[in-house]
């Protein structure tokens, strides 16, 4: 069986750090979970009128995430919260992609703020601040390191999700201040945090598209491994 090509989409980042001039970046560590898995990924570089070519060239696909929202207007919000900070070309870009993937039943993966976009465009809003809308809420931007646990998720019985990890519970990291909100016709919510706040959502009656709040490329559990392998097992299918 030829090793699917999963396509992964990279962060913009303005001159300075890295570079002088403005550039792409991805951990690395996406890369590297989906070679585990059996997988060869592709770095996808924005450019919303080269979506259809791209999803040519790739058997899957993987939203990443990033330290930036998802536009309010785009769920129909009047009112945008003032931490919300966008990335209009990317999201412009990562919504191409998604629609293209889901019309030709692509599997898809969205990790973060890609579940985030992947929730809206099936249908599904967002909390705009987790601290102004959920009373106790967890961390849901962990203080600690990224490649330890931050808290703990339920993983919902009947999910695809349940059936990939094979538990019940998993410790994953959090970095995130919004947060899915709702269930769209045709979504389910596959995880909860234990303060409520959505973890994971899937799309019934599709090949493989899942989100998961968390960053599974960091490989904190089994769980995490499954997810990919699963991923991977859906783009060898579709290839």
């Amino acid at each position: 069986m030829a090793q699917p090509v999963i396509g992964i989409t990279v962060d913009a980042e303005p001159a300075g750090g890295y570079s002088k001039f403005p550039w792409f970046a991805l951990r690395r560590n996406y890369c590297d979970a989906v070679t585990r898995a059996g997988g060869i990924p592709l770095l996808l570089p924005h450019a919303p009128e080269h979506g259809d070519r791209y999803l040519r060239l790739v058997d899957g696909l993987i939203i990443s995430g990033g330290a930036f929202d998802v536009d309010p207007r785009l769920f129909g919000a009047e009112v945008v919260h003032p931490t919300v900070q966008t990335k209009d070309e990317r999201t412009a870009f990562e919504i191409a992609l998604i629609r293209g993937a889901l019309a030709c039943d692509k599997p898809v993966l969205g990790i973060c703020g890609g579940q985030q976009l992947l929730h809206v465009l099936l249908g599904g809003s967002l909390i705009q601040h987790i601290p102004d809308a959920i009373k106790d809420a967890l961390a849901h931007e962990q203080p600690n390191p990224r490649d330890e646990p931050g808290h703990v998720v339920r993983i919902l019985p009947g999910t695809r999700l349940r059936a990939i990890v094979g538990a019940d519970e998993l410790a994953v990291n959090s970095a995130h201040h919004q947060a899915a909100c709702g269930t769209p016709p045709g979504v389910v919510v596959n995880a909860v945090a234990p303060d409520g706040v959505i973890e994971g959502i899937e799309a019934v009656g599709r090949r493989f598209c899942i989100g998961v709040q968390w960053h599974p490329e960091f490989a904190l559990n089994a769980g995490d491994l499954r997810l990919f392998s699963a991923l991977i097992a859906a783009a060898a299918e579709a290839a």
